[in-house]
């Protein structure tokens, strides 16, 4: 069925099950903020069809805000607020949709990933998450099978995307990543996008609380076969971890599964090549891309 709303992972597999995550405490916000959308349309004596005429949107979509069944967006609010004489009542409730506009396990996630100070990763089919570029992101979500409507598409892109913030925090957790040799060489999106892609991978591998290291296709060992995972230790609490299976991610908190990911991760990190080698790998996959 298309425009289901997929779950948004670690990105170690693009983060793409399909499954509904329109959870409750976001569904209230969103049919309380179109209770309040119609009631100053009807004030202003405009039909839907009209409002959206004013404000770039069609009869349909302010329709889908009303019944709390689409994510306005802060344009829709302003333009909705200064067409119905709301006075600023509507634009207003930009910071409560923001809050909620991700879908519940994405924030689950990043706040995860905000209170971290370290932070491992193994991504065996895709470029990381934290580490697309929003071409790419967008890519993946484009090709999920059911297909996704327009706007599921942007919404987990935005989240996607949204979660890299992690890179700019002060003071800088402590960042790494193995990618498998092939996600360097699909050619996700053709290869201009891939292009992009391999040059945010060396940008970002050249910070100084970053390494990114690459696991060689050829090579015989290999511990990372059972999938991609995501390791967090928080400043205060629990380490954690999340793993991703074909239908489901899952985070968990118990400290024995969490240092068997830790012993995996270790020997996956000592087989791949090192950060330094892993970049002039990237360079010369880009040069040859």
């Amino acid at each position: 069925m298309a425009g289901r709303e997929p779950e948004e992972t670690s990105g170690g597999t693009g983060g793409l099950e399909e499954e509904q995550d329109w959870d409750e405490g976001m569904s209230e916000v969103l049919e309380m903020v179109g209770r309040h959308v119609r009631r100053w349309r009807e004030r202003a004596g405009l039909t839907q069809a009209e409002l959206g005429s004013a404000i770039g949107y069609t009869e349909h979509q302010v329709s889908a805000v009303e019944r709390g069944r689409r994510i306005p967006k802060p344009a829709f609010l302003d333009r909705a607020d200064e067409v119905v004489g709301a006075e600023g009542m509507l634009a207003e409730f930009r910071e409560d949709v923001e809050k909620v506009q991700y879908p519940k396990k994405v924030r689950d996630l990043a706040r995860l990933e905000a209170e971290a100070v370290e932070l491992g990763a193994y991504a065996g089919a895709v470029i990381h998450g934290l580490l697309q570029t929003k071409a790419y992101a967008e890519v993946l979500y484009r090709m999920h099978r059911p297909m996704l409507d327009e706007e599921v598409i942007e919404r987990n892109v935005a989240a996607r995307m949204a979660r890299q913030e992690i890179f700019k925090r002060r003071p800088a957790p402590y960042l790494s990543f193995v990618q498998e040799e092939v996600t360097l060489r699909r050619l996700i999106g053709g290869r201009m996008v891939m292009r992009d892609q391999l040059q945010r991978l060396l940008d970002i591998g050249k910070l100084r609380n970053v390494e990114i290291q690459v696991m060689p296709t050829l090579l015989e060992d290999h511990a990372g076969l059972p999938g991609s995972f995501l390791l967090l230790a928080p400043k205060n609490g629990h380490k954690a971890a999340h793993s991703e299976a074909a239908f489901s991610s899952q985070v968990t908190a118990d400290q024995s599964k969490v240092r068997m990911l830790e012993g995996r991760y270790g020997i996956i990190r000592a087989q791949a090549l090192t950060p330094r080698e892993s970049l002039a790998f990237i360079e010369k996959v880009l040069g040859e891309t």
